[in-house]
């Protein structure tokens, strides 16, 4: 019997219609954070066993909205546009582990099945949702300049209901772009037992490992943003306590594997 192929689901006798392809995966966007503060011990209760908050500025977090071209080494999604563009909104906080401090996803939201799964894979816990921004604009008049007062916003629903929206106005050019997704990402992969007992039959905590990144000017600014208590969604438990910045940037990467955390 032949074997099947594919990287991800589905495997198939040619191996061709699997969702996503082996990795490296590319990645280029633009990149809308925001940072702000919320209730002490908020974050603490997003974190799992063996994991803990880090040591400075513990409950900060950073509520990003990005807009991607992606693909693989091939590059063959570049030439079928649908399947290499796509947006995200997700929550990074911080943790230290091991005593090592890392960034860590603790919700996101996707609008393609790709992202989607290639998520799941890393261990991001990647829902479907629905995500726009404003874009910059070189020429007329629809839309802002990259530049002092330029106006940018960004929302996020899922399931026909809104879950967040930002409004950053940018005052000036430089600086870091932010500190709370600035470190290796620490991610949980989990796959519970079929026999639906409450068992997990994989569980691991796992670090990425990029290459070639780049990374375009920093824009900086404030924000209001405002979550919304929805059903089926917890967002709102990290409720803005204390506005730190927001930032505006563009972002290049290639995501080459990962390897587990003891």
């Amino acid at each position: 019997m032949p074997e099947l192929g594919g990287f991800w689901y589905p495997r198939t006798p040619r191996g061709e219609s699997s969702v996503i392809p082996p990795p490296p995966w590319h990645y280029s966007g633009d990149v809308l954070t925001i940072e702000y503060r919320t209730d002490p011990g908020g974050v603490a209760a997003w974190l799992p066993p063996g994991v803990e908050p880090a040591d400075d500025d513990p409950d900060a977090v950073a509520l990003i909205f990005a807009d991607w071209q992606s693909c693989g080494a091939d590059g063959a999604e570049l030439l079928d546009p649908v399947r290499s563009q796509y947006r995200e909104a997700f929550v990074v906080v911080r943790c230290r582990r091991g005593g090592e401090t890392y960034s860590r996803c603790v919700l996101i939201w996707v609008d393609k099945d790709f992202a989607l799964a290639r998520g799941w894979f890393q261990g991001y816990p990647k829902k479907l949702g629905s995500i726009w921004m404003t874009r910059p604009v070189t020429v007329g008049k629809a839309g802002p300049r990259l530049e002092p007062g330029g106006v940018f916003a960004a929302t996020l629903a899922a399931n026909d209901r809104r879950l967040a929206d930002a409004i950053v106005t940018l005052t000036q050019e430089g600086g870091t772009g932010g500190f709370v997704n600035a470190l290796p990402m620490l991610h949980s992969r989990w796959l519970p037992s079929i026999g639906a007992d409450g068992a997990d039959v994989h569980a691991d905590l796992v670090t990425m490992r990029s290459a070639d990144v780049e990374v375009g000017p920093v824009w900086r600014g404030t924000a209001t943003l405002a979550l919304y208590d929805t059903p089926g969604e917890e967002l709102a438990s990290l409720r803005v306590v204390e506005p730190i910045a927001a930032y505006w940037r563009q972002v290049g990467a290639t995501f080459v594997g990962g390897a587990p955390v003891v």
